[in-house]
């Protein structure tokens, strides 16, 4: 339903060149001027649409949390959405549309729409033998990686769809039909899983927003706002400080809709954060990865924000997927592949000046204090442990 921490997809891959739909760049920065953009590096698609060590929640709670969420009519309709699909004829099945197909959904994550679309190659696929629906399965999972190499969560999301899917061997059933079944089967299982992830970890979080809190958040995270809302409307009373978020301003989409549930918000300027933050309780971020560490990619920012709230004490959670679960261990900042966007200072910037376009940052997990994900609420040291399990 809502934008997930600063990720604007094209409709098209860069190498495409062809131009995204104006619905596909609704918050995107204003197109620099010919001239500075000849001297713009080239923009990643991913800004171009944007206690000890084990969990501290049990898995009854998880359980309750799940048993919350249920059932809903929304998941029906992705059903049927996905039937409609699949009996589309009159074209060779693509991938790639079929990812944009479900991306026009608002309410579906990038990698959730991966998940989808790769589940509708099993369905339409016409391969006689496991092999082959096997090696189908895993161009079409390297072709939606490829398509933007820089989003963490949509090869995070397609490697565990592969390892999840995969996971059944064909020697237990005594065709291939059937086998191919069991395959359609787990895929969608994974699909309902990744879609319902957002609404179990608002549940998950409500214990820790009390009434009379203030809570800082940082970027546009379509969870995080889950979370916000689901606690607004269990009628609990807090405020909300929400950075502007340049240069994509994040943080006024956010206050927006934050206003629209009425909720009392502040926008901030970014640099005022240190100056804001005794009166903060608590901060909330979303995360475009978490890495083997425990610590988070996510928008630039967020570890200034973190090494601020650390030094006063203050607790960062952060609200992420298990899909954005990453086999990812960034030593340092440049440890990653960059991920750059456009950036517009309202004034000509002189050739000889050099503009960082980076888009995002890593957190090491040093300055987290608590995950809240669809696997439980885990301290940062045991995410490696998850990983693990999560590819066993």
């Amino acid at each position: 339903m809502w934008y997930r921490s600063a990720s604007f997809i094209l409709d098209k891959n860069q190498n495409d060149g062809v131009l995204a739909k104006p619905e596909s760049r609704l918050l995107s920065p204003t197109a620099p001027p010919p001239s500075m953009a000849e001297t713009l590096p080239k923009i990643s698609a991913y800004y171009q649409t944007r206690a000890a060590h084990h969990g501290v929640v049990t898995s009854d709670w998880l359980a309750q949390a799940q048993a919350a969420v249920g059932p809903s009519t929304e998941d029906a309709a992705s059903e049927d959405s996905s039937s409609l699909k699949s009996a589309d004829t009159g074209k060779a099945f693509s991938v790639i549309d079929e990812f944009n197909n479900w991306r026009k959904q608002p309410d579906l994550a990038e990698a959730v729409a991966a998940i989808r679309a790769l589940a509708s190659v099993i369905r339409s696929s016409e391969a006689t033998t496991m092999m082959e629906l096997e090696i189908e399965l895993k161009k079409a999972s390297d072709s939606l990686k490829s398509w933007d190499t820089t989003s963490i969560s949509l090869t995070a999301g397609c490697d565990l769809f592969m390892r999840y899917v995969t996971r059944t061997s064909a020697l237990e059933y005594e065709d291939f039909n059937s086998a191919k079944s069991r395959l359609l089967e787990r895929a969608e299982k994974f699909g309902e899983i990744s879609y319902k992830a957002r609404r179990i970890i608002a549940m998950l979080s409500q214990d820790f927003i009390f009434d009379g809190c203030t809570i800082l958040v940082h970027g546009f995270s379509r969870v995080v706002l889950e979370v916000l809302r689901t606690a607004a409307q269990s009628g609990k009373l807090f405020r909300v400080f929400c950075t502007e978020g340049r240069p994509d301003r994040t943080g006024l989409r956010l206050s927006n809709e934050l206003a629209k549930l009425d909720i009392p918000v502040k926008l901030l300027i970014d640099s005022a954060v240190a100056y804001s933050m005794d009166e903060v309780d608590m901060v909330f971020v979303g995360a475009d990865g978490v890495v083997e560490s425990g610590g988070i990619i996510n928008m630039m920012g967020t570890y200034q924000i973190a090494l601020v709230a650390k030094s006063m004490n203050k607790p960062v959670y952060v609200a992420a997927e298990s899909y954005k679960f990453a086999r990812l261990y960034p030593l340092d900042q440049k440890d990653m592949v960059p991920a750059l966007r456009p950036i517009d200072f309202g004034v000509p910037i002189p050739s000889k000046v050099e503009v960082e376009t980076s888009a995002r940052d890593y957190t090491p997990p040093q300055y987290l204090t608590l995950l809240f994900t669809d696997l439980g609420v885990l301290t940062p040291s045991v995410v490696s442990d998850e990983l693990i399990q999560l590819y066993l």
